[in-house]
C-alpha cells in the first residue's frame, strides 16, 4: 500500500491520542485542544503537500512505479489514507457520539458539543474542492461511504444531523454552477460553516421523489414554490435548503432556498426514529427564488443521478449501525448466563448472530461496489438500488434481532439497541436527506 502525508498525518494524530504518556504528564487536554483546533489547516497543508508530491513523482518517473500498479481484479482492501480516516473519524464515533447518543435522543437535538467536535474533525473540508477552501480534489464517493458508516457507528441519528450539511456540499461541488459553487462553497468552510440541509421527502402516501407534490411554476426571471416537506434533518435550524420541486414541462428540480426566505415556515415533525437529528417540516406558500437558485442553473442537476447518491449515504448509515448492534450484541450474548452457560451457546442465538455478520457483510458489500463504480464514472443506479433493496430488507431485521437477543434488555432505554432500531426504521420509510 502507498504511503503518503496524509495517511502519515493520521497516523500520528492516532498514535498520539492512544499515547499513555500523555495522561501521566497531564497533557492530554492540551494536546487533544491543539489536535482538534488544528485539523482545517492541517488538512489544507496536506493537501498542498500532496499536490505537490505528486507532481514531484510525476517530474521523475521512469518506466514502471509500484504504486501506481494495478490493483487485483477482486481487492476490497483499503488505501491507508482510507484506513487512517477510517480509524479517527470511529475514534470520534466511540468517544464523542456514542455516550452523547441517548441524551440527543432524549432532547431531539444533538449537543453543540459534539457538533463541534464533528466540525473540528474537518469533514465539510472534505467535500468542498481546494479552489473554494475546501481539502477535495475530486468527489470521493467511496471515502464518503466510509466516513458515514463510522458515524453510524456512533448513533444513526447524530451521523444523519452530522452529515447534512456535508451533503449539501457535496451537491454543489458536483452539480452547482460556476456562481453557485462562488457564493456558497466558501461558506462552508468558515469557522462557523453555514447550516444546510435537504428537502425532499414529502408527507404523501408513496411519495416517489421522481414525481413530488411541492410545485415550482416559472414567472419572469423568477420561481414560485408551493409545498410541504417532511422529514427535514435540522429543519428549524438550517440557513439554506436544497428543495425538491416539480416544475411545469421540466420535471423534477433542486432550488437553492435560504432560510428566512418570505413564505417560508418550518414545525416540528418529530418520528419514532432520528430524533436527534431534529427532523422538522417545512412548508412553502408563494416562496419566490429566482431562476439562478436552481442546481445547477443552465444545465440543471439530473435528479435521479442526484438520489441514487442520496441512497449510497442511506445504505452507509444502515450498515454503520447494524454493525455497531452486532458489535453490541455479541459481548452481551457470551456473557449472559442462563441455565448454567452463556446464552450463545444456544444454537437459536449463534444462528441469528451469523445471520446479523452475514446480512451487514452483504449490504456493505454491494454499497462499496455502487460506491466504487461511481467514484470511477460509471454507471452505478443498479448497483444503488440493489444496495437500498438489501439495506430495506435486511437492515430491519438487524434491529430487530438485536432487540430479541437482548429479551426484556432490548426493550428498555437503559440499553441502546431499541434506539438502533427506531433509526433503522427510517430506510425503507424516507428517501433521506444525505448525498455521497
Amino acid at each position: 500500500m502507498r504511503r503518503d502525508p496524509m495517511g502519515i498525518a493520521l497516523s500520528t494524530v492516532n498514535r498520539l491520542a492512544g499515547s499513555s504518556w500523555l495522561d501521566r504528564l497531564k497533557l492530554r487536554k492540551p494536546t487533544e485542544y491543539i489536535v482538534y483546533t488544528g485539523t482545517k489547516a492541517g488538512f489544507q497543508a496536506i493537501n498542498t503537500t500532496q499536490k505537490e508530491w505528486r507532481r514531484f513523482r510525476g517530474a521523475m518517473a521512469s518506466g514502471s512505479d509500484p504504486d501506481t500498479a494495478p490493483r487485483a481484479l477482486f481487492d476490497l482492501s483499503l488505501t491507508e489514507d482510507q484506513q487512517m480516516i477510517t480509524e479517527t473519524v470511529r475514534q470520534i464515533a466511540e468517544e464523542v457520539i456514542r455516550p452523547a447518543a441517548d441524551a440527543a435522543d432524549e432532547a431531539m437535538a444533538v449537543p453543540k458539543e459534539v457538533h463541534d467536535a464533528i466540525h473540528e474533525l474537518g469533514l465539510t473540508l472534505q467535500a468542498v474542492p481546494a479552489e473554494y477552501g475546501g481539502v477535495a480534489e475530486k468527489p470521493d464517493p467511496v471515502t464518503s461511504v466510509l466516513i458515514a458508516e463510522q458515524l453510524a457507528w456512533g448513533d444513526f441519528s447524530i451521523a444523519s444531523a452530522a452529515l447534512s450539511t456535508y451533503s449539501v456540499a457535496q451537491a454543489l461541488a458536483r452539480w452547482g454552477s460556476d456562481n453557485q459553487k462562488q457564493r456558497l462553497l466558501p461558506a462552508f468552510c468558515q469557522d462557523t460553516p453555514l447550516t444546510a440541509v435537504f428537502a425532499v421527502d414529502e408527507p404523501a402516501v408513496l411519495f416517489d421523489p421522481m414525481k413530488p407534490g411541492t410545485l415550482a411554476y416559472r414567472k419572469g426571471n423568477q420561481y414560485i414554490l408551493n409545498g410541504r416537506k417532511s422529514a427535514v434533518i435540522r429543519a428549524a435550524e438550517a440557513d439554506l435548503y436544497l428543495v425538491l420541486a416539480m416544475v411545469q414541462n421540466e420535471g423534477p428540480r433542486f432550488f437553492l432556498v435560504e432560510g428566512g426566505a418570505s413564505g417560508l415556515y418550518t414545525a416540528p415533525d418529530p418520528a419514532m426514529g432520528l430524533r436527534a437529528a431534529a427532523t422538522g417540516q417545512l412548508v412553502l406558500e408563494d416562496v419566490a427564488v429566482h431562476e439562478s437558485t436552481m442546481l445547477g442553473e443552465k444545465t440543471p442537476a439530473d435528479c435521479s443521478r442526484l438520489m441514487d447518491y442520496a441512497s449510497l449515504m442511506q445504505c452507509a448509515l444502515a450498515v454503520g449501525t447494524c454493525q455497531g448492534i452486532q458489535d453490541f450484541v455479541i459481548p452481551y450474548c457470551n456473557d449472559r448466563v442462563a441455565f448454567g452457560e452463556p446464552i450463545s451457546h444456544r444454537q437459536a442465538v449463534a444462528f441469528a448472530i451469523s445471520n446479523m455478520a452475514i446480512e451487514t457483510d452483504s449490504i456493505r458489500l454491494v454499497l462499496w461496489r455502487a460506491a466504487s463504480l461511481a467514484e470511477q464514472g460509471l454507471p452505478f443506479a443498479t448497483q444503488a438500488a440493489q444496495a437500498r433493496a438489501l439495506a430495506a430488507q435486511h437492515a430491519l431485521t438487524i434491529g430487530s434481532d438485536g432487540v430479541q437477543l437482548l429479551g426484556g434488555h432490548g426493550f428498555v432505554k437503559e440499553y441502546p439497541v431499541e434506539r438502533w432500531y427506531r433509526d433503522l426504521r427510517s430506510i425503507g420509510s424516507l428517501t433521506g436527506g444525505l448525498h455521497a
